[in-house]
């Protein structure tokens, strides 16, 4: 039950703030928990809507959820063509957290730095409960900050020594990889087949066509296909889907807008 002596003013949480105390494998963990209740019904979340801006590229999407004592609602935004444009992220949000009882909201938190680590942490625990035990090398496609992000997760959950990354942007990959050599991980770019050819495969792209063959990929590597948050959007081939094990968390969310979306279209 809510005690009044709570509602003495809402906290402002920065991007800065939700960066310094944010902590992969508590939010590894955080997630595992959140699955876990929604599974089990003791979680309500709609599907997100989303408010589209063909004529920008870009869309806007709402998402609302309460668990327990906590309900929020995260405002984020895709816009792919933010950077080169405006120095701006591709993704950036914002988070109201509310008291369920009585409505009032106790926090606004950055949701940009939120959603890189939410979504990390969700492949860290695909990954702790799917990928082989003594797996050591990922490959990611796309080097943008989700990069960093899933290399955090997944080694926080594997002992990964080598990182192999691919993405159309030379400048991100020569970026990724400084970073990831700086963390003490043998980092190296490499072609979407050297990705694939990994035990571990991260996706996390906007694209709307293939980026793996399912030749490419042998049978018993994991893949945590991260990019496809819209309807329309695919990284892998239809075909290797069809010969893979799919778990997915909420199936009305994923066949509208997951990477299973457009072989169930």
């Amino acid at each position: 039950m809510a005690d009044a002596t709570e509602f003495d003013g809402t906290r402002i949480i920065s991007e800065s703030c939700v960066r310094r105390i944010g902590d992969v494998a508590g939010a590894i963990d955080a997630v595992e928990e959140a699955f876990c209740r929604y599974a089990a019904g003791e979680a309500t979340m709609p599907p997100k809507s989303y408010v589209d801006l063909a004529d920008v590229d870009g869309d806007f999407r709402s998402m609302p959820a309460r668990v327990g004592d906590g309900a929020g609602v995260k405002w984020v935004n895709v816009h792919p063509d933010n950077p080169e444009r405006f120095g701006l992220p591709t993704v950036m949000g914002l988070v109201v957290y509310s008291d369920p009882e009585s409505a009032y909201p106790l926090a606004v938190l950055d949701g940009t730095e939120l959603t890189r680590l939410r979504t990390g942490a969700a492949a860290g625990v695909a990954t702790r409960h799917l990928a082989p035990a003594d797996a050591s090398t990922l490959g990611i496609v796309g080097a943008g900050e989700q990069a960093r992000t899933q290399l955090a997760a997944v080694a926080t959950v594997r002992d990964i020594e080598r990182v192999v990354v691919t993405d159309l942007d030379d400048a991100a990959v020569t970026a990724f990889v400084t970073h990831a050599a700086e963390a003490g991980f043998d980092a190296q770019r490499g072609s979407p087949q050297d990705v694939a050819a990994c035990e571990i495969v991260s996706t996390t792209t906007p694209s709307r066509e293939p980026i793996l063959e399912a030749g490419w990929i042998p049978g018993g590597t994991h893949v945590n296909a991260m990019g496809a948050d819209a309807a329309g959007k695919q990284e892998l081939d239809p075909a290797l889907l069809e010969r893979a094990a799919v778990v997915i968390d909420d199936w009305e969310q994923c066949a509208h807008s997951g990477e299973i979306n457009v072989p169930v279209a």
